[in-house]
């Protein structure tokens, strides 16, 4: 057995299982596992099951853009009164939902709308709807807006994955060579087009990597400079919050075939840029509302659930790409703290925008406090046109992405949670090896995965050491293994494995606050990777969740509100609290209460969280709501008040859909 620890993937090797980077595009550090290859357990399973009989399962019965009379998606000729972004915006989770939990309801579904992407390739190479600008927006198009079919590729890819269909690489070669005949002039000049070309790159290479076509990097080149320009050193092209999560990663992407560092370096610039002047937040995002604006940095700025699972997405493509842990870490910070709270815990309503700190989520107009004019916060599944169905992707991919493979011809635990991965390692082109992964996790610290394999194989295995975690410990069938790992970092373990090799991994997890200088000096309470809020009691209040929909939302004439409720949530407690902390260890001044698992599963809802917090609070009596009816800003700590202390309780903010994230602090 070795064991070391590594900082950085070793990209010399090339996997002989899966497929990575075809040269001379750079190595990719950890591969994507094709779709299937891993069972989930557990929480994610659950969520899985809630997301497939709720919203994401049922969507085709509610949504009226996912009618199939006179849809362009589904008519096989790209004609129709309706058909832009929502049908493949729900189809890439959809389906691979159903490949996941290989639900044959779900992939025959799937498959009865690809069949009509299929059948509506013309003879130049185009298909699905020729959607002008002008049908959705105000302004003329030339040429047919191409962001829709950047989404449905998408869906092409995991299908491929899933079903090797000999149509899908002919289907996509025929698509990009009708993009080679597109002047410059007129290619990716519309707007969503043109923030999101980085999607129709990664699908470039993505083909490439299969077929070896050279053309296709010249094709590549050609989509890049008619990008919009996400390498610009202190601006972004636009403030939109789902571009910002979703193209930020363009730059690295074309990296791996430039292999100039400065794109690798665009997209950490990126990240770190928006964070910096709106993300001065807990939760892993950044306040935008709809668009990021000056001087609106307050941790009551949201985020739309749709920019929530771009973000996602973005974080576990770039862990491939990078190798930098850091991403698979802000994609559990996401994961964990900031995305449960935008969907109700049956999964049968979400909301457009979510926040840090957010007291209410009605179904009133709060603009100019929040950038959108409308009932943003309300939970409905009647509305929300995009978030309605692109939330879909969220977990799925998050479910995908828990293993790896690397180029070692080993495996990476990447996303800790309970699941099973098979997939081929080692030396031969035979061997295969099962792990169990066993975990509670992030309410958990400890990890157990079982090796089941039908004779021994070596390979390496991979364990991610988050950055938060010192003194990570490592046993292999009960025997202590010192390994000095740092955090960060990977422990690597090289062994000849065989059936019933267990590996323990325990994770330590401890208190940690995080001040927020740039906010108000504002603070917020993590344990291990739980960010925790203030619990405050939620009064739900059902509304008509039909005339609280935003303008351009549609739903289908048989949908049924007693089905699928909307509903309004208010504080029935007091909300304003801050934090009275002392010079003494956080251990002291918080208690740390663990209880029983819940029996369903799901550990996302306040009386079912497993971990809370003790924590001493005093009223910050101006601290109130403001005359847009929002949580008002934060004070600036320390605040001096003369309110009494009291004792006061802190659950995981995922599961606090009213929630103070970023506390003043009081004295």
């Amino acid at each position: 057995m070795q064991v070391s620890v590594v900082k950085k993937i070793s990209t010399t090797s090339i996997n002989k299982f899966y497929v990575g980077n075809k040269s001379p595009l750079s190595p990719l550090s950890f591969i994507k596992l094709p779709v299937g290859s891993i069972k989930p357990n557990g929480w994610i399973l659950k969520y899985l099951e809630l997301q497939r009989d709720g919203l994401t399962g049922q969507l085709g019965n509610i949504s009226e853009w996912l009618d199939k009379n006179n849809n362009a998606w589904f008519s096989g000729n790209g004609k129709g009164d309706h058909g832009w972004e929502e049908v493949p915006y729900w189809l890439k989770g959809y389906g691979d939902l159903g490949y996941i939990l290989k639900d044959e309801k779900m992939i025959t579904e799937t498959k009865l709308w690809l069949e009509k992407v299929f059948q509506s390739q013309t003879a130049d190479g185009y298909f699905g709807p020729r959607i002008m600008e002008n049908d959705h927006q105000n302004n003329a198009g030339t040429t047919p807006d191409l962001w829709p079919n950047m989404l449905m590729l998408w869906c092409m890819q995991s299908y491929y994955e899933y079903s090797k269909d000999p149509r899908v690489i002919p289907f996509m070669t025929k698509y990009f060579r009708w993009q080679t005949t597109v002047p410059d002039d007129k290619l990716l000049k519309i707007y969503w087009e043109n923030s999101r070309g980085g999607d129709n790159l990664y699908s470039i290479y993505w083909l490439y990597n299969l077929t070896g076509e050279k053309w296709l990097l010249d094709l590549a080149y050609k989509i890049h400079r008619n990008t919009a320009n996400w390498s610009q050193q202190n601006n972004l092209p636009n403030w939109h919050n789902v571009n910002v999560a979703q193209c930020f990663r363009e730059p690295a992407t074309y990296f791996m075939q430039t292999k100039d560092s400065s794109f690798l370096n665009a997209t950490y610039n990126d990240f770190n840029l928006i964070r910096n002047l709106y993300g001065q937040v807990p939760g892993g995002m950044f306040g935008a509302d709809e668009n990021a604006r000056e001087g609106y940095d307050d941790p009551r700025q949201a985020v739309e659930t749709c920019g929530m699972v771009e973000q996602m997405a973005s974080d576990e493509i770039l862990t491939g790409i990078t190798g930098d842990p850091m991403w698979a870490e802000n994609c559990e910070d996401v994961a964990f703290n900031t995305y449960p709270a935008a969907v109700m815990p049956d999964f049968k309503g979400l909301r457009y925008l979510t926040s840090p700190n957010m007291v209410v989520s009605d179904d009133k107009n709060h603009a100019p406090g929040l950038q959108n004019d409308g009932p943003y916060l309300v939970m409905n599944p009647f509305s929300s046109r995009c978030c309605q169905h692109n939330h879909a992707q969220g977990w799925p991919y998050y479910a995908e992405h828990l293993w790896m493979a690397t180029p070692d011809d080993g495996i990476a635990a990447i996303l800790y949670n309970s699941s099973e991965v098979t997939a081929k390692v080692g030396n031969k082109k035979t061997n295969a090896v099962t792990l169990k992964q066993t975990t509670n996790y992030p309410f958990d610290e400890n990890i157990k995965i079982e090796v089941s394999a039908a004779s021994p194989i070596n390979f390496p295995l991979y364990l991610r050491i988050p950055s938060w975690c010192e003194h990570a410990k490592l046993m292999i069938n009960g025997k202590e293994i010192n390994t000095d790992a740092t955090p960060n970092s990977y422990v690597r373990i090289e062994n000849e494995w065989k059936q019933g090799d267990v590996i323990e991994l325990i994770l330590p997890m401890k208190l940690s606050l995080r001040k927020w200088e740039k906010n108000k000096n504002s603070v917020s309470i993590n344990y291990g990777p739980l960010t925790f809020s203030l619990k405050i009691d939620e009064s739900y209040k059902l509304v008509d969740g039909k005339k609280s929909a935003l303008g351009e939302a549609k739903w289908q004439s048989n949908a049924d509100q007693s089905k699928w409720p909307s509903y309004a949530i208010y504080p029935a407690s007091l909300w304003n609290y801050g934090l009275f902390l002392t010079n003494q260890p956080l251990s002291d001044q918080f208690e740390v209460i663990k209880k029983n698992w819940p029996a369903n599963n799901f550990p996302f809802t306040q009386n079912a969280v497993p971990i809370e917090l003790k924590a001493k609070g005093k009223i910050i009596p101006e601290w109130r709501l403001d005359k847009y009816g929002l949580c008002d800003l934060l004070p600036q700590s320390p605040v001096a008040v003369d309110t009494k202390e009291q004792a006061i309780e802190l659950i995981p903010m995922g599961a606090a859909r009213l929630r103070i994230s970023a506390f003043p602090v009081v004295r």
